[in-house]
């Protein structure tokens, strides 16, 4: 496994930050870390880089110990924390060359290395200004950049795309997901659109625990408890026939003339209202099954 989380517990004075979770990464996964606010998703990342050190258990990446080898540990990865640290009156390639030669990175393969990744982060027309000239979303290519010039096998990102515009977010998903191709990808996010884009699998932490660690079909056929299904009519028609449909547990109006049809998991209802429909001379304009989104997921595993 490129990263294992085991038994990992930190505690701040009386709070659990982080309270006995363990999971696996394998190599060329990217793993969706997933939370609300205050859950320990920053805790973890924090150890796993050896910022911070474990109250019990540890972190294993490609093998290193964090707390017995965290040199090692940071050899092997890139990190990008929320708030990217960078040295805002550097020029961008000047910047990357310093990152390189504090990873003994120098002369012509630090040369080399930075004009990679100046490339793969999209920023051959920047890297002559300085970084406080930059946008937002230019500054996170340069975090990324920074995270990557020492080749580490396991990238760690804390919120890459907070505060970023609409075209700058799908750009730096894209990037995301290119790099996703070689290396082993660890990142924590609140928007689940990219985490049905780009994740291959999510693990969900809530007050410290574990509450999910699953590929996110799996997540979403698991969690799904119930059936919703929209059926949208030309009319108004009785509610009362819909409700007893055998699998029917709950009939609303969703809007005008749509209803929404709650039913058991294992039930299919489609046929039942087709018939009724027939049988009852009411023109059917739609049906469709609503599928269980991963926000809803997240919110009835986090609601506590």
């Amino acid at each position: 496994m490129s990263v294992e989380v085991k038994n990992l517990t930190k505690i701040f004075g009386a709070q659990r930050a982080v309270d006995d979770i363990s999971f696996t990464v394998a190599q060329g996964q990217i793993l969706g870390f997933l939370g609300p606010n205050g859950a320990g998703k920053s805790t973890t990342m924090k150890i796993a880089t050896c910022f911070l050190p474990p109250t019990s258990g540890t972190i294993l990446v490609n093998g290193y110990d964090v707390v017995r080898e965290p040199m090692a540990v940071r050899r092997n990865v890139g990190y990008l924390p929320e708030h990217n640290p960078l040295y805002l009156d550097m020029y961008v390639h000047e910047y990357l060359q310093f990152v390189a030669s504090v990873y003994g990175l120098n002369g012509r393969k630090a040369n080399e290395r930075v004009q990679e990744m100046v490339e793969l982060c999209g920023l051959t027309l920047e890297q002559g200004k300085k970084i406080g000239a930059l946008s937002k979303g230019y500054r996170q290519r340069v975090g990324l950049a920074q995270a990557l010039v020492h080749d580490p096998q396991v990238l760690i990102l804390d919120e890459p795309t907070t505060g970023l515009d609409p075209n700058q977010i799908v750009e730096i998903r894209s990037l995301i997901k290119r790099i996703g191709q070689d290396k082993t990808v660890i990142f924590s996010t609140h928007i689940m659109q990219e985490v049905a884009a780009i994740c291959d699998r999510v693990v969900i932490i809530n007050r410290g625990k574990l509450v999910a660690d699953s590929d996110v079909a799996s997540l979403q056929a698991s969690e799904r408890g119930e059936k919703v299904t929209l059926v949208e009519f030309e009319q108004a028609v009785e509610v009362e026939l819909l409700q007893s449909i055998n699998g029917v547990q709950n009939v609303s109006l969703a809007q005008g003339h749509t209803y929404r049809i709650t039913s058991s998991r294992d039930a299919d209802v489609r046929s039942a209202i087709f018939r009724i429909a027939a049988e009852r001379n009411w023109p059917l304009v739609g049906l469709r099954q609503e599928e269980n989104s991963l926000e809803k997921i997240f919110q009835e595993l986090t609601k506590n």
